[in-house]
Protein backbone atom coordinates (compact mmCIF):
# COMPACT_ATOMS: atom_id res chain seq x y z
CA UNK A 1 0.00 0.00 0.00
CA UNK A 2 1.20 3.52 -0.84
CA UNK A 3 1.27 5.97 1.97
CA UNK A 4 1.26 10.01 0.70
CA UNK A 5 3.28 12.51 1.61
CA UNK A 6 0.58 13.87 3.55
CA UNK A 7 -0.07 11.13 5.25
CA UNK A 8 3.47 10.19 6.35
CA UNK A 9 3.42 13.80 7.71
CA UNK A 10 0.49 12.98 10.15
CA UNK A 11 2.15 9.76 11.15
CA UNK A 12 5.24 11.73 12.07
CA UNK A 13 3.52 14.37 13.72
CA UNK A 14 1.84 11.98 15.53
CA UNK A 15 4.79 10.24 17.41
CA UNK A 16 5.63 14.06 18.72
CA UNK A 17 4.93 14.61 22.00
CA UNK A 18 1.72 16.33 23.05
CA UNK A 19 3.13 19.98 23.73
CA UNK A 20 5.01 20.23 20.64
CA UNK A 21 2.06 19.39 18.81
CA UNK A 22 0.03 21.80 20.84
CA UNK A 23 2.52 24.34 19.64
CA UNK A 24 2.21 23.41 15.83
CA UNK A 25 -1.19 24.49 15.84
CA UNK A 26 -1.06 27.17 17.55
CA UNK A 27 -3.05 25.88 20.78
CA UNK A 28 -2.18 28.09 24.17
CA UNK A 29 -4.05 26.88 27.22
CA UNK A 30 -4.46 30.25 28.47
CA UNK A 31 -5.89 31.41 25.03
CA UNK A 32 -8.45 28.28 25.21
CA UNK A 33 -9.59 29.39 28.37
CA UNK A 34 -10.24 32.66 27.32
CA UNK A 35 -12.55 31.56 24.55
CA UNK A 36 -14.46 29.39 26.76
CA UNK A 37 -14.83 31.91 29.76
CA UNK A 38 -16.13 34.58 27.22
CA UNK A 39 -18.13 32.11 25.04
CA UNK A 40 -19.59 31.23 27.57
CA UNK A 41 -20.41 34.44 29.53
CA UNK A 42 -22.45 35.30 26.09
CA UNK A 43 -23.79 32.44 26.17
CA UNK A 44 -25.09 32.64 30.14
CA UNK A 45 -26.45 36.12 29.26
CA UNK A 46 -28.11 35.68 26.35
CA UNK A 47 -30.11 32.33 27.45
CA UNK A 48 -30.87 33.88 30.63
CA UNK A 49 -31.63 37.76 30.30
CA UNK A 50 -33.96 36.38 27.27
CA UNK A 51 -35.53 33.69 30.20
CA UNK A 52 -38.53 32.74 31.11
CA UNK A 53 -39.02 36.39 32.77
CA UNK A 54 -39.10 37.86 29.66
CA UNK A 55 -41.19 34.74 27.92
CA UNK A 56 -45.20 34.31 28.39
CA UNK A 57 -45.70 30.68 30.11
CA UNK A 58 -48.88 30.20 27.93
CA UNK A 59 -46.54 29.88 24.90
CA UNK A 60 -44.12 27.64 26.57
CA UNK A 61 -47.12 26.01 27.96
CA UNK A 62 -48.66 25.57 24.57
CA UNK A 63 -45.18 24.49 23.66
CA UNK A 64 -44.94 21.41 25.90
CA UNK A 65 -48.68 20.38 24.95
CA UNK A 66 -47.58 20.39 21.63
CA UNK A 67 -44.57 18.12 22.50
CA UNK A 68 -46.74 15.83 24.95
CA UNK A 69 -49.32 15.09 21.77
CA UNK A 70 -46.37 14.45 19.99
CA UNK A 71 -44.23 11.59 22.26
CA UNK A 72 -48.35 10.27 22.81
CA UNK A 73 -48.38 9.57 18.82
CA UNK A 74 -45.17 7.93 19.09
CA UNK A 75 -46.03 5.84 22.28
CA UNK A 76 -43.34 8.28 24.22
CA UNK A 77 -44.90 10.22 26.83
CA UNK A 78 -43.59 7.67 29.99
CA UNK A 79 -41.46 10.27 31.67
CA UNK A 80 -43.97 10.51 35.02
CA UNK A 81 -44.07 6.37 35.16
CA UNK A 82 -39.46 6.59 35.01
CA UNK A 83 -39.92 9.41 37.81
CA UNK A 84 -42.43 7.65 39.84
CA UNK A 85 -40.00 4.24 39.49
CA UNK A 86 -37.37 6.25 40.50
CA UNK A 87 -38.84 7.80 43.53
CA UNK A 88 -40.03 4.83 45.00
CA UNK A 89 -36.85 4.01 45.69
CA UNK A 90 -35.80 6.43 48.38
CA UNK A 91 -34.72 9.46 48.92
CA UNK A 92 -30.96 9.10 48.12
CA UNK A 93 -31.59 7.32 44.90
CA UNK A 94 -33.57 10.71 43.63
CA UNK A 95 -30.77 12.95 45.90
CA UNK A 96 -28.23 11.35 44.09
CA UNK A 97 -29.96 11.99 40.11
CA UNK A 98 -30.35 16.12 41.56
CA UNK A 99 -26.42 16.55 42.58
CA UNK A 100 -26.02 14.18 38.85
CA UNK A 101 -28.35 16.37 37.18
CA UNK A 102 -26.48 19.76 38.09
CA UNK A 103 -23.02 19.21 38.58
CA UNK A 104 -21.96 16.19 36.01
CA UNK A 105 -23.03 18.45 33.04
CA UNK A 106 -20.12 20.94 33.58
CA UNK A 107 -17.73 18.59 35.53
CA UNK A 108 -17.29 16.03 32.66
CA UNK A 109 -17.27 18.23 29.86
CA UNK A 110 -14.57 20.05 31.20
CA UNK A 111 -12.79 16.84 31.50
CA UNK A 112 -12.97 15.90 28.01
CA UNK A 113 -12.28 19.02 27.06
CA UNK A 114 -8.72 19.27 28.91
CA UNK A 115 -8.17 16.09 28.45
CA UNK A 116 -8.17 16.36 24.64
CA UNK A 117 -6.53 19.53 24.71
CA UNK A 118 -3.30 18.18 26.49
CA UNK A 119 -3.06 14.74 25.09
CA UNK A 120 -4.76 14.74 21.72
CA UNK A 121 -4.20 18.62 20.05
CA UNK A 122 -4.78 16.85 16.76
CA UNK A 123 -8.28 16.64 17.42
CA UNK A 124 -9.19 19.38 19.93
CA UNK A 125 -9.88 22.25 17.97
CA UNK A 126 -12.46 19.81 16.03
CA UNK A 127 -14.08 18.96 18.99
CA UNK A 128 -14.03 22.15 20.65
CA UNK A 129 -16.07 24.02 17.68
CA UNK A 130 -18.28 21.32 17.72
CA UNK A 131 -19.14 22.05 21.30
CA UNK A 132 -19.15 26.08 20.24
CA UNK A 133 -21.67 25.47 17.51
CA UNK A 134 -23.98 23.13 19.22
CA UNK A 135 -24.28 25.63 22.06
CA UNK A 136 -25.22 27.89 19.87
CA UNK A 137 -27.80 26.11 17.81
CA UNK A 138 -28.92 25.36 21.24
CA UNK A 139 -29.94 29.21 21.89
CA UNK A 140 -31.43 29.90 19.08
CA UNK A 141 -33.87 26.45 19.71
CA UNK A 142 -34.25 28.17 23.67
CA UNK A 143 -35.24 31.36 21.30
CA UNK A 144 -37.58 30.29 18.51
CA UNK A 145 -38.79 27.33 20.87
CA UNK A 146 -39.61 28.19 24.95
CA UNK A 147 -40.37 24.88 26.39
CA UNK A 148 -42.13 24.31 29.73
CA UNK A 149 -40.62 21.74 31.50
CA UNK A 150 -42.36 18.78 32.62
CA UNK A 151 -41.51 19.75 36.47
CA UNK A 152 -43.32 23.26 36.01
CA UNK A 153 -46.90 21.93 34.38
CA UNK A 154 -48.78 20.61 37.60
CA UNK A 155 -48.07 24.65 38.55
CA UNK A 156 -50.33 25.83 35.54
CA UNK A 157 -53.45 23.81 36.08
CA UNK A 158 -52.57 20.61 34.98
CA UNK A 159 -52.71 17.35 36.61
CA UNK A 160 -49.64 15.39 34.92
CA UNK A 161 -48.41 14.40 38.47
CA UNK A 162 -44.75 15.33 37.68
CA UNK A 163 -42.55 16.32 40.73
CA UNK A 164 -40.08 19.28 40.65
CA UNK A 165 -37.61 17.09 42.52
CA UNK A 166 -35.06 19.41 42.78
CA UNK A 167 -37.41 21.34 45.21
CA UNK A 168 -38.88 18.78 47.13
CA UNK A 169 -35.90 16.61 47.45
CA UNK A 170 -33.33 19.39 48.74
CA UNK A 171 -29.89 19.36 47.89
CA UNK A 172 -27.23 22.10 46.32
CA UNK A 173 -29.14 22.73 43.02
CA UNK A 174 -32.71 24.68 43.40
CA UNK A 175 -34.94 26.44 40.85
CA UNK A 176 -36.85 27.52 43.90
CA UNK A 177 -35.15 30.49 44.78
CA UNK A 178 -36.41 33.89 43.93
CA UNK A 179 -33.20 35.09 42.26
CA UNK A 180 -32.55 31.98 40.31
CA UNK A 181 -35.90 32.25 38.82
CA UNK A 182 -35.59 36.12 37.64
CA UNK A 183 -32.14 35.03 36.14
CA UNK A 184 -31.98 31.61 34.42
CA UNK A 185 -34.41 30.58 31.76
CA UNK A 186 -36.82 27.90 32.98
CA UNK A 187 -37.99 27.70 29.48
CA UNK A 188 -34.55 26.48 28.21
CA UNK A 189 -35.76 22.49 27.87
CA UNK A 190 -35.53 22.53 23.82
CA UNK A 191 -33.34 21.05 23.16
CA UNK A 192 -31.51 19.57 26.05
CA UNK A 193 -27.66 20.95 26.11
CA UNK A 194 -27.47 18.34 29.13
CA UNK A 195 -28.17 15.16 26.66
CA UNK A 196 -26.19 17.18 23.87
CA UNK A 197 -23.26 18.04 26.19
CA UNK A 198 -23.31 14.27 27.39
CA UNK A 199 -22.78 12.82 24.37
CA UNK A 200 -20.41 15.03 23.08
CA UNK A 201 -18.29 13.65 25.80
CA UNK A 202 -18.77 10.02 25.25
CA UNK A 203 -17.87 10.94 21.29
CA UNK A 204 -14.77 13.00 22.56
CA UNK A 205 -13.79 10.78 24.97
CA UNK A 206 -14.38 6.55 24.03
CA UNK A 207 -11.87 6.91 20.95
CA UNK A 208 -9.06 8.10 22.89
CA UNK A 209 -9.54 5.80 26.23
CA UNK A 210 -7.33 2.92 26.06
CA UNK A 211 -9.43 0.49 29.00
CA UNK A 212 -12.43 -1.53 28.28
CA UNK A 213 -14.00 -0.10 31.71
CA UNK A 214 -13.30 3.61 30.68
CA UNK A 215 -14.87 3.24 27.34
CA UNK A 216 -17.84 1.72 28.88
CA UNK A 217 -18.37 4.58 31.42
CA UNK A 218 -17.81 6.90 28.32
CA UNK A 219 -20.82 5.21 26.96
CA UNK A 220 -23.03 4.96 30.02
CA UNK A 221 -22.60 8.76 30.54
CA UNK A 222 -25.46 9.59 28.26
CA UNK A 223 -27.74 7.41 29.02
CA UNK A 224 -27.17 8.10 32.53
CA UNK A 225 -27.72 11.77 31.57
CA UNK A 226 -30.71 11.15 29.61
CA UNK A 227 -32.05 9.50 32.87
CA UNK A 228 -31.30 12.35 34.94
CA UNK A 229 -32.84 15.34 33.08
CA UNK A 230 -35.87 12.80 32.73
CA UNK A 231 -36.06 11.74 36.34
CA UNK A 232 -35.62 15.18 37.61
CA UNK A 233 -38.42 15.98 35.45
CA UNK A 234 -36.33 18.71 33.53
CA UNK A 235 -36.54 17.12 30.09
CA UNK A 236 -38.66 15.70 27.87
CA UNK A 237 -37.63 12.46 25.71
CA UNK A 238 -37.76 14.90 22.53
CA UNK A 239 -35.30 17.47 24.70
CA UNK A 240 -32.94 14.66 23.83
CA UNK A 241 -33.34 14.15 20.27
CA UNK A 242 -33.10 17.97 19.87
CA UNK A 243 -30.16 17.80 21.65
CA UNK A 244 -28.51 15.00 19.47
CA UNK A 245 -29.53 16.51 15.96
CA UNK A 246 -27.82 19.78 17.58
CA UNK A 247 -24.72 18.16 17.92
CA UNK A 248 -25.19 16.32 14.78
CA UNK A 249 -25.07 19.54 12.63
CA UNK A 250 -22.95 21.20 15.42
CA UNK A 251 -20.01 18.58 14.01
CA UNK A 252 -20.46 19.12 10.47
CA UNK A 253 -20.50 22.56 10.68
CA UNK A 254 -17.32 22.67 12.71
CA UNK A 255 -15.41 20.12 10.24
CA UNK A 256 -16.18 23.25 7.72
CA UNK A 257 -15.01 25.98 10.42
CA UNK A 258 -12.29 23.80 11.31
CA UNK A 259 -10.85 22.84 7.60
CA UNK A 260 -11.04 26.77 6.93
CA UNK A 261 -9.17 27.76 9.74
CA UNK A 262 -6.71 25.01 9.44
CA UNK A 263 -5.57 26.24 5.69
CA UNK A 264 -5.23 29.43 6.39
CA UNK A 265 -2.25 29.28 8.00
CA UNK A 266 -0.81 27.12 4.79
CA UNK A 267 -2.11 29.72 2.42
CA UNK A 268 -0.54 32.43 4.60
CA UNK A 269 2.75 30.75 4.45
CA UNK A 270 2.92 30.27 0.53
CA UNK A 271 1.46 33.71 0.06
CA UNK A 272 4.61 35.07 1.37
CA UNK A 273 6.92 32.95 0.30
CA UNK A 274 5.53 34.03 -3.44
Amino acid sequence: MTVTASQAQAVRSEELPAPVRRRQRGLRWWKEVLYVLAFYAVYSTIRNTQGSASVSAQHALHNAMHVVSIERALGLFHERAVQNAAISVGRFFIEFWNIFYGTFHFAVTAVALIYIFRRFPERYARWRNTLAVTTGLALVGFALYPLMPPRLLDLHGLHYGFVDTLERFETVWSFDSGTMQKISNQYAAMPSLHFAWSLWSALVLFPVLRHRWSKALAVLYPACTLFAIVVTANHYWLDAAGGAACLGIGYVLAGFVTRRWERRPAAEAAAASA
